[in-house]
């Protein structure tokens, strides 16, 4: 995928982005209980898969925030025109594998091609496959469990994908959360761009 490479000599956060691409460990994160309760309602109302559905959702949220799209490639920062869907699936066997996903499209174009996507990763059953791993989302959930933190495993040196994971949702108060975990490369964004992400995940949500 073609990229466009950002002028350093106008980049807001030069300093911040040459202080933590010096770091051994560059990464930070949040975990954040986001409430899903409409839209596990619209859901289950629409009889569609919750999984295919958070990933179509957690696209748009990423894509909706610009640094999400930046990766540091050969010491400079560039820009993707999208970050791509890569995520891990759960294979009968226990394990897992990668699958990508087109989130691009309008949803119920969407639907089914990632249906058949996700059929063919599992018959294949590879670990590693990206449709463009520099411009990938890393994403995984964790259904098993809810969870209030999480630690991720990184590559030496740091790579720049952002990493996004989710756990078992869960019910509060009369409304349904689900954790959603972000960890991302602290050369490239900030705690706001994190925020920002996460009010983006509402809007997404909301407009299911």
């Amino acid at each position: 995928m073609e990229y466009k490479v950002i002028d350093m000599e106008t980049y807001p956060r030069r300093d911040q982005f040459e202080l933590f691409n010096s770091y051994a460990y560059p990464y930070m994160g949040l975990t954040v209980n986001v409430d899903i309760t409409d839209f596990l309602r619209k859901v289950k109302e629409r009889e569609v898969d919750f999984f295919l559905s958070f990933c179509w959702c957690i696209y748009r949220a990423a894509n909706a925030v610009t640094e999400f799209k930046h990766r540091i490639k050969d010491g400079r920062i560039v820009e993707y025109p999208e970050a791509l869907m890569s995520t891990t699936l759960s294979m009968p066997d226990g394990n897992y594998c990668y699958c990508d996903f087109d989130c691009k499209l309008p949803f119920d174009e969407y639907l089914p091609k990632a249906k058949e996507a996700k059929r063919l990763a599992i018959e294949r059953g590879k670990i590693e496959e990206y449709a463009d791993v520099d411009a990938s989302l890393f994403c995984s959930c964790v259904p098993w469990l809810s969870y209030s933190a999480l630690v991720q495993p990184v590559p030496q040196p740091a790579d720049s994908n952002p990493r996004i994971t989710w756990g078992k949702y869960f019910e509060q108060n009369g409304r349904t959360y689900i954790p959603l975990s972000t960890l991302c490369n602290h050369a490239l964004m900030d705690g706001r761009h994190l925020s920002m992400f996460y009010a983006a995940m509402d809007k997404a949500l909301e407009s299911f």
